[in-house]
């Protein structure tokens, strides 16, 4: 691991750690797209779960406190139950395919949010448990499996507080679910452990600022921010995946 490479994964942090602690989510997308283009994701998603842990655990009561337990705890057994397989296919499959298809589902429901999109009604059993299926195996698979459960917790109605408690608890989901399956498939490896231990530090330090900027007046701007965190993800993402495909 050289200097440049650390330096390029806290920069990456920085970034992600402000967005995490503001809209709740956000970070993994930032931080994997970044790290999968310097180290490759077999680093960059193990990375991505070991540094946010602290960050994890410092927002948890915010979840637990404000969130909708009738939406998230569905969720988030679904999302355990499914991210071990996710892991299975980060081990076989080619992770470029699956960045790609994130980024277009993720654009297209920017898109439908932009249009004025709502859920017409209380999501059934159902749809939370395929939600919360498909956030498994792609948080297991690319590590950025939150859009699909964000997306759902954003077009309920509610305050920004509520929503914000919402997403946090469900990305806190996705972040803890692949710790096991990660650590057995032996993708915790030295480098892992190193750029992990580099960037946690200034990653928890920016979640505390991005918490604190949403607490004293950021609620105003939470919605488009979080909109325009997908959307400049999916793009940026997208685009890289596609490049690295084509180039195979």
């Amino acid at each position: 691991i050289s200097y440049i490479d650390l330096a390029l994964a806290v920069g990456a942090v920085i970034l992600a750690g402000f967005v995490r602690g503001f809209i709740g989510f956000g970070s993994a997308l930032i931080i994997i797209m970044i790290l999968s283009a310097v180290f490759g994701p077999h680093v960059a998603v193990p990375v991505s779960a070991l540094s946010s842990l602290p960050s994890t655990l410092h927002l948890m009561p915010t979840a637990v406190r404000d969130s909708d337990h009738r939406l998230v705890v569905p969720l988030c057994l679904a999302i355990f139950a499914a991210a071990p397989f996710g892991t299975m296919i980060l081990v076989v499959a080619d992770p470029d395919v699956i960045r790609i298809g994130i980024s277009v589902f993720v654009l297209v429901m920017v898109y439908l949010f932009y249009r004025g999109w709502k859920l017409a009604h209380e999501p059934g059993r159902g749809l939370l448990w395929t939600a919360g299926g498909g956030a498994g195996l792609i948080q297991g698979a690319a590590g950025v499996g939150g859009p699909p459960v964000v997306i759902i917790a954003l077009a309920r109605p509610g305050t920004a507080a509520q929503q914000r408690a919402n997403v946090i608890a469900l990305v806190a989901a996705c972040s803890l679910c692949v710790l096991v399956p990660l650590w057995y498939h032996g993708l915790f490896t030295r480098d892992v452990v190193v750029i992990s231990l580099v960037i946690v530090l200034p990653y928890l330090v920016l979640t505390w600022a991005g918490g604190r900027f949403f607490s004293t007046g950021g609620q105003k701007y939470f919605h488009n921010a979080a909109f325009l965190t997908l959307a400049i993800v999916g793009v940026v993402t997208g685009a890289l995946a596609l490049k690295d495909f084509l180039a195979l």
